[in-house]
């Protein structure tokens, strides 16, 4: 048994910094392993730094894949966000097939000038191309991260005349976007900011503006698992609120590398590293159940599709095997 000592350092979300630090832990506190931080942007510059020194490197905070596969020593326990956008665009093929939306869907795609939103944006359009027909990409065009207006390019969605509106936008971003799109009083038959629609902070800040809202993510407090509900119920006892997507996915990679430390037996970097590459966590919290890294590093999990409804009530909608409530499609006119 060991003492588990963990050093927690502020990035102040500066990729530069962020880098910087990662190497401050390894070379001058020696720590045995790490534990990356949020967002693809920032482990993209971290995760080049473990590869020269030989170090494990798990990230629960990124799931931008040109960050994994590059070094034996990066891992990462969220799937593709290319999987996340596929996910969605599944979701609306559904909602055509079942009479709710109509065939031909003409789609706005803006996503944030990132790997993340590359990706996002390559989900979208590979499906599209795949299914000639059923959904067009009318407008396609990227944003840079804390934009201090985006009103000009919604005047851009607003002239496209799409049926749905997607995008790719973290937390802030999502903030600022949707409540410019709802003082505008933009309307689009669906509406999605990538992994974004139930974040606690957002709808603080939002309120209503939220609404049918849906959102392809990482975890869900409503996935059926009873180790989800028991774990949801600890967090809530612990902190008094409610767990989003990210606390899930960070109490996760850091039981996947205790798991390995332990399955290793030893702190030896190559042990630990060898036990990440071959480890099963089968009673995992995380969609699916099952916890693995692929050959890359990279976990690849089914996405969970949530949609907002009035009141602040989230349902599951997809997939319909766990799905808590029905989709509202398309979204009433405000």
């Amino acid at each position: 048994k060991l003492r588990v000592d963990l050093k927690l350092l502020d990035d102040t979300s500066d990729a530069a910094k962020s880098a910087q630090l990662v190497e401050q832990l390894i070379a001058q506190q020696k720590v045995h392993a790490l534990i990356g931080g949020y967002g693809s942007q920032l482990v993209q510059a971290q995760s080049v730094v473990p590869e020269r020194y030989g170090v494990p490197y798990v990230s629960g905070g990124a799931g931008a894949t040109s960050i994994y596969g590059r070094s034996k020593w990066v891992f990462g326990s969220l799937s593709p966000v290319e999987n996340l956008a596929s996910t969605q665009m599944e979701f609306l093929q559904d909602l055509v097939a079942a009479g709710k939306l109509k065939k031909g869907l003409k789609i706005a795609l803006l996503t944030e000038n990132t790997e993340h939103g590359k990706d996002f944006q390559k989900g979208v359009r590979d499906f599209a191309k795949t299914h000639p027909g059923e959904f067009s990409v009318v407008l396609d065009e990227s944003f840079e991260l804390y934009a201090p207006d985006f009103k000009p390019l919604l005047n851009r969605v607003q002239a496209a005349k799409a049926d749905l509106f997607m995008c790719d936008a973290h937390l802030e971003d999502f903030i600022s976007m949707q409540r410019a799109y709802t003082q505008m009083g933009l309307y689009h038959q669906m509406l999605t900011y990538g992994a974004r629609g139930a974040d606690e902070a957002g709808r603080k800040g939002l309120g209503a503006a939220t609404d049918y809202i849906f959102a392809s993510g990482w975890w869900s407090d409503l996935l059926p698992y009873p180790q989800v509900k028991a774990w949801t119920a600890k967090y809530k006892a612990a902190t008094g609120t409610a767990p989003q997507w990210y606390h899930a996915a960070a109490y996760e990679t850091t039981r996947a590398l205790l798991a390995a430390v332990s399955k290793a037996g030893s702190l030896k970097p190559d042990a630990i590293r060898a036990a990440l590459a071959s480890l099963q966590m089968k009673d995992s919290i995380l969609p699916g159940g099952v916890l693995t890294f692929s050959k890359t590093g990279q976990a690849i999990l089914p996405f969970v599709v949530t949609q907002n409804k009035p009141g602040g009530k989230v349902d599951l909608v997809w997939p319909k095997s766990a799905k808590t409530g029905d989709p509202v499609a398309p979204v009433p006119r405000p």
